[in-house]
């Protein structure tokens, strides 16, 4: 591939394009927090996970036409740019790098966490193994996104291998149950077990705001869409096979852990999936899984230090970051000074990490957290306004429609809303992180009136 002078080079193919689609919305989220999940709601928080991942692809689908309708480097934050003004553009854009940027440094600590499983490992200082992670990925990110995109190709392939394989073997147990008439294992076991609402009708709708963030990342396509050589063609398909993945690997996977298992022996602190296997006697299970998690936390490390570095770029083309954050490199066209800026506070938030006490963490995280949503609001706030020129006759009509736009993009903004409503009665850490949000939106408006509106002034009056 050859680069263009200004942009990036266009060296992610239509398979990395589609792993990075699946590999988003497969996360720590399903293999760690599904058993905590599980204990708390039982076989309900299925319905959780197929209401979340209904939301999710109609976000993905919004998010597509704006890619057909232009592709963008800065995904939503080009968009909002161009739909909602520069004061939005400004304040989710940043927004949105706070929440990877912390998520990131998270995602570090996981890494050095999960290495810590083995006796191997246990003696190197969890800051030595965060570091190591750190420049790996750094090294990655710097070399090219042809490189970018054939680890995460390969990291979305253990996953969704792994996944499979549960499938698989899940199914052939529930399958023998079935023909033996077992007791066990499938419906009667959960009709023994309280039905499937044994903790109450409200259980899987508290759960929703744990739910939808397990999600999280499958945005990223819309950022890694402007590197690929035709995603008008190629992100369309890779959204349209997202929502069969999500119904098979999310939905069935919470299925067959609910009809293998009684809810009550799932634990917070281990992988559903290791659970099931144990009772199997598989040997090294709890070995295998480490692995498979390990790699997961890895891939959400680089795809965070790749898009946070894309997200910082497509701010400075607004005018919200400093200019040094558009230059690329003269042969792989990437954004080395933004990739740099990202790992230099990955490396600050690693020292935080060790000297914050948890609750700051936690409060912080929170925050940012929110960032997602408010991504996701963006991005169908846009699609909304996209609609509007279309209906008007401004623009011409794309070959990807959001299905029912605008009714289904208001819609599955309420469903936002009402997750975002429920983070509030998360007390303590939801009730602060709401609380804390006017603030940050006062310092996000203030910021932007001194640093983009003077600059917008400045060049008017030139």
């Amino acid at each position: 591939m050859t680069a263009t002078k200004k942009g990036y080079r266009k060296d992610l193919s239509e398979r990395h394009i589609r792993m990075i689609a699946l590999g988003g919305t497969i996360g720590t989220g399903l293999f760690l927090g599904a058993g905590l999940r599980l204990q708390m709601a039982g076989p309900s928080l299925v319905f959780a996970y197929a209401l979340c991942g209904l939301c999710v692809f109609m976000i993905l689908r919004a998010l597509g036409e704006l890619v057909v309708y232009r592709p963008a480097s800065g995904s939503f934050v080009s968009y909002a740019q161009e739909f909602l003004g520069s004061g939005a553009a400004y304040a989710m854009g940043w927004f949105y790098a706070l929440n990877l940027l912390l998520t990131g440094i998270v995602d570090i600590t996981a890494v050095a966490v999960f290495l810590h499983y083995w006796p191997l490992f246990q003696d190197v200082p969890q800051w030595v193994i965060a570091l190591c992670a750190l420049c790996l990925v750094g090294g990655l990110n710097l070399i090219g996104v042809k490189y970018f995109g054939e680890v995460e190709f390969w990291l979305a392939l253990i996953k969704v291998g792994s996944l499979s394989l549960f499938l698989a073997i899940g199914g052939i147990v529930l399958a023998h149950a079935f023909f033996y008439s077992h007791q066990s294992v499938g419906l009667p076991m959960i009709t023994a077990n309280g039905g499937f609402f044994p903790r109450g009708w409200g259980a899987p709708l508290f759960l929703l705001q744990g739910v939808i963030f397990a999600y999280a990342s499958s945005e990223f396509i819309g950022i890694a869409a402007s590197e690929c050589a035709n995603p008008r063609d190629v992100v369309p398909k890779a959204i349209n096979g997202v929502i069969w993945r999500i119904l098979f690997f999310y939905v069935g996977s919470i299925a067959l852990l609910a009809l293998l298992l009684p809810f009550n022996q799932y634990m917070a602190s281990e992988s559903p999936f290791v659970t099931f296997f144990k009772t199997l006697g598989v040997p090294m299970i709890a070995d295998i899984m480490n692995i498979v998690v390990l790699m997961a936390a890895f891939s959400s490390l680089n795809s965070c230090l790749y898009s946070t570095s894309r997200v910082l770029r497509a701010l400075a083309e607004t005018g919200a970051a400093p200019k040094s954050f558009l230059q690329l490199s003269p042969k792989s066209r990437i954004p080395f000074i933004a990739i740099a800026v990202t790992l230099f506070v990955y490396l600050i938030g690693v020292i935080l990490n060790y000297l914050i006490p948890n609750y700051v963490f936690e409060l912080a995280l929170g925050v940012a957290a929110i960032g997602v949503i408010g991504a996701w609001a963006t991005i169908l706030l846009c699609n909304i306004s996209l609609h509007r020129s279309i209906v008007s006759g401004k623009i011409s009509k794309t070959d990807y429609p959001m299905p029912g736009s605008p009714v289904t993009n208001w819609l599955t903004l309420g469903f936002l809303g009402l997750i975002l409503i429920s983070i509030g009665f998360d007390y303590p850490n939801g009730t602060m992180t709401l609380s804390a949000l006017p603030f940050l939106g006062i310092a996000l408006w203030l910021s932007w009136r001194v640093i983009v509106k003077h600059k917008e002034k400045t060049a008017s009056s030139s």
